[in-house]
């Protein structure tokens, strides 16, 4: 199962149908507890993920002993506010590395819906039905938590602002849950310029031949994955070295993206399949179609190609 998604919206809307939440910097998760079963996490693109963050196997009181799936986003706070990158470092890690970077970097999951209760499918429901049963519920743990919503969207869309946070979610009140879909009825309003990327090609440091000192990334389209720079800052330390590291895995002899890529970029390249996404912040998009003063992020291991394809805005 695929979770519902928000379509970017224009304008923050008001009025009494409207509910507005946080829009959390980290990776979105389903996470099914069947009654007396094992937790399974699974990400947006179905990979099952729960070997990933070990410390939310520690079920808080009121989640043991029921059949539920939650719809929620999984962070890394640091200084008290979600960061992408630092959870990038653990996505990809399993085993008793996992279980050190638990303790080293804990993470938290944000239950922001309520998809079955004991086995009552409630994606028929309203989202106020889901949300007034996911209050009842009493989740409030280290790593379990469910965030809190605004009637007034103008007022969080401020406060979040001031608060150096990822953006809203605007949701109506009557919508049901429409798995797989972005739907108009859930509408996101970020505040940072972060977006995601396909890699089609990487370069040595310079004077560091064994060193990578910059990604080539694209952007997929129908007419195929079309060029939008080169992104170096941002890439230093362990995220650099697992990252040229996966990208060994997919080779290939030429460039992938359907456009030219200026000789100046291309000379020298390490091409790849275009396969890995990564975030990228940046200055917003030239004339030119080149990203402006872009900075690394992390991978998204969460995402596809194929999803890309599928929200052209997505962030």
């Amino acid at each position: 199962m695929r979770p519902m998604l928000a379509t970017r919206g224009h304008h923050v809307p008001q009025g009494a149908e409207w509910t507005h939440e946080v829009k959390w910097d980290g990776m979105r998760i389903l996470a099914e507890l069947p009654q007396l079963g094992t937790l399974r996490l699974t990400s947006r693109n179905e990979n099952v993920v729960t070997d990933a963050f070990p410390e939310l196997a520690e079920l808080p009181s009121p989640l043991r002993r029921r059949d539920l799936l939650l719809d929620g986003e999984v962070v890394a706070l640091v200084d008290g506010r979600p960061d992408f990158g630092a959870l990038a470092s653990r996505i990809h890690v399993r085993g008793r590395r996992s279980t050190a970077l638990s303790a080293a970097t804990p993470v938290t999951f944000l239950v922001f819906d309520l998809l079955r209760l004991d086995g009552r499918d409630l994606t028929g429901e309203p989202l106020s039905v889901r949300r007034e049963l996911l209050d009842g519920i009493g989740i409030n743990d280290v790593h379990w938590q469910v965030p809190g919503t605004w009637d007034d969207g103008d007022a969080l869309w401020h406060a979040t602002e001031q608060q150096q946070l990822e953006g809203i979610v605007s949701k109506r009140l009557d919508s049901t849950y429409q798995a797989g879909a972005r739907s108009p009825h859930w509408l996101k309003f970020p505040h940072r310029r972060r977006s995601s990327w396909v890699i089609g090609g990487w370069r040595p440091e310079t004077g560091a031949a064994q060193r990578m000192g910059a990604v080539l990334v694209g952007e997929p389209t129908p007419d195929g994955v079309l060029y939008r720079g080169r992104v170096g800052s941002g890439l230093t330390g362990k995220a650099a070295v697992a990252l040229k590291q996966a990208l060994a895995e997919h080779p290939r002899s030429s460039s992938p993206f359907a456009d030219e890529v200026p000789r100046i970029d291309a000379d020298g390249t390490h091409w790849v399949e275009p396969t890995i996404v990564i975030d990228v912040e940046a200055l917003g998009i030239s004339d030119g179609g080149r990203l402006r003063q872009p900075s690394f992020r992390g991978v998204r291991a969460d995402l596809t190609p194929e999803d890309l394809l599928d929200a052209e805005d997505e962030a």
